[in-house]
């Protein structure tokens, strides 16, 4: 799929002292990566997501909440990353060793992990990491988790379960995440903003914060969304085709 750059984008990003991305499901879907719903197969098809996806349901019944995050860790692990993983981390790439930009953030709503698995670095994972877990009581990550065979696993500090490290319904973004993403938004030259809906908050505002602040806003996704009308730039095509291209257009 060919797709037509405009040069007064190439020459924003060249002359860009700080880049950001923000990442949604879109990017995640051309690996494969299953939806929250796609994962609801099998024994599973006879759940909501929504009722095991809170602390409530986790209160209620440990075991089946975890071993249902342990059959989404499945089908998530089999994904590689693509294209646009692997264009995104190569810019970042170029930025470390450039002159001119001195930073590179990438803000993601995804949990899968495929970004760091394509070689990004500087990763906000707004909603979390299903591949990580944290102590149910005390909020706070394992260290050099594994898995084991006892189900859900215990916090070696104190004893409580531990859940997945994903942020469920009825929960704030972690803070840290959150407010290292809008400085992000507030301080780039170049936004960023990559197959995603648009219409999950508070994530949907950074682009229109970078926008306020001064940024050049680049959209990228087939389809249309609530930002679609502000953007700078809007290139509607699939992230790996867009990110590919713009690498090429931009060369070494």
């Amino acid at each position: 799929m060919q797709i037509e750059i405009p040069t007064t984008l190439i020459d924003a990003v060249r002359q860009a002292r700080h880049l950001a991305v923000l990442t949604g499901a879109g990017v995640s879907a051309e690996s494969g990566v299953p939806t929250f719903r796609d994962a609801q197969t099998g024994l599973w098809a006879q759940f909501n997501p929504q009722e095991l996806a809170t602390r409530e349901a986790f209160a209620r019944n440990p075991k089946m909440v975890w071993e249902w995050y342990a059959h989404r860790r499945e089908l998530v692990g089999r994904a590689e990353p693509n294209a646009g993983h692997y264009a995104l981390a190569e810019l970042e790439n170029r930025c470390r060793s450039s002159e001119r930009v001195a930073k590179f953030t990438l803000i993601t709503q995804n949990i899968d992990g495929l970004h760091a698995r394509a070689g990004s670095k500087n990763i906000i994972e707004l909603h979390g990491n299903i591949f990580h877990a944290k102590c149910f009581r005390e909020d706070t990550r394992a260290a050099n988790w594994l898995p084991t065979d006892e189900i859900p696993p215990r916090c070696p500090r104190c004893g409580s379960y531990m859940r997945p490290d994903v942020v469920w319904f009825g929960e704030a973004l972690p803070r840290r995440a959150l407010d290292e993403s809008f400085r992000a938004a507030e301080s780039c030259d170049v936004f960023f903003s990559i197959g995603t809906s648009g219409v999950v908050e508070p994530a949907a505002s950074l682009p229109f914060v970078a926008l306020q602040h001064g940024a050049v806003v680049i959209e990228v996704n087939p389809e249309e969304t609530p930002l679609s009308a502000s953007a700078t730039f809007c290139l509607r095509a699939p992230s790996a085709a867009a990110l590919t291209q713009l690498l090429a257009a931009l060369g070494e």
